[in-house]
């Protein structure tokens, strides 16, 4: 599975940063990102709950 946050639809609200922070990180601006492309195996369930806990929906996960 791969992951990225949408820096324009970002509001920085951290929610992904607590579900997952091995995937997860604020960046110096305030905004998400993330860590990785292809997501571990055994954060593969935390990361798709980010995806659906984020305020804004800004991660995407294919």
């Amino acid at each position: 599975m791969r992951v990225s946050v949408d820096d324009d639809v970002c509001g920085g609200h951290g929610v992904c940063t607590v579900l997952c922070p091995e995937v997860f990180v604020l960046e110096d601006a305030g905004y998400a990102r993330a860590t990785v492309e292809e997501v571990p195996a055994e954060h593969e369930a935390a990361v798709r709950e980010a995806e659906v806990r984020c305020p804004t929906r800004a991660i995407r996960v294919d």
